[in-house]
């Protein structure tokens, strides 16, 4: 049967203690699940990834032409990334994490989905703070070519505009912040956003403010634990 739960890997960060474990529920016929927690709180778990594909394919579906180069803020287990490499449009796919680790677990394969990304020539990691490359234009999110434009961006980082991870990310859901990464963009291109909150008035009001086109699509997705339906947020914009 193997172990009910095993922590596969634990180390210090700025931001509290990261850790990768295992947990077998023997309820839902032995299911293997893969979570992430950081300090206290949960940040991902390999049960619940419907909304993370839901971000690439409804942020991907608004885009055209093909030849795309793409970033994904936030690598998690891996599911946005996984799910936008099924897009044989894209040219390159740079996933950002400020997470020494997460990348480490997926560059080792100690995750499922590390072994699907490191085979695709197309996906590359780097080492960042998502927010900081986005307010930086003339630096940009890739290390090896300043100022680079993307044709889309996806981001799942914080749980939603107003529930951030660290409270010096509320700049980048200004007008202001939007406004910065507008400018990393292609004509045409898009940011899709992961919200784990109902659609944001507020934020939807922004958005319009820098982008020409803004969709929300509410994502539903079964909670077999609790025998529920859960719902969650894709903000889909385009220039």
């Amino acid at each position: 049967m193997g172990k009910l739960f095993e922590e596969i890997d634990f180390r210090e960060t700025p931001l509290g203690d990261l850790i990768l474990q295992r947990r077998k529920y023997l309820q839902l016929d032995g299911l293997d699940v893969y979570e992430v927690k950081l300090g206290d709180a949960f940040l991902m778990s390999s049960m619940f990834h419907e909304v993370e594909e839901a971000l690439s394919r409804l942020g991907l579906a608004a885009l055209d032409g093909e030849g795309w180069d793409v970033v994904v803020g936030g690598l998690g287990l891996g599911y946005t990334a996984v799910a936008a490499l099924d897009f044989p449009q894209i040219k390159e796919l740079l996933v950002v994490d400020a997470l020494e680790g997460v990348i480490d677990w997926h560059e080792r394969e100690l995750v499922p989905l590390g072994k699907t990304m490191n085979d695709d020539t197309r996906c590359r990691y780097v080492l960042g703070d998502f927010f900081k490359l986005a307010a930086a234009p003339g630096k940009g999110f890739d290390p090896d070519q300043a100022g680079r434009k993307f044709h889309a961006v996806l981001l799942d980082i914080d749980h939603s505009p107003r529930n951030l991870l660290a409270s010096q990310n509320a700049t980048f859901y200004t007008e202001e912040g939007l406004g910065k990464l507008a400018e990393q963009l292609h004509p045409g291109g898009v940011f899709a956003l992961w919200s784990d909150d109902a659609p944001d008035d507020g934020f939807i009001a922004d958005l319009g403010k820098v982008f020409r086109e803004v969709g929300t699509h509410v994502v539903k997705f079964p909670n077999p634990l609790l025998e529920t339906v859960s719902e969650s947020t894709v903000y889909v914009a385009k220039l």
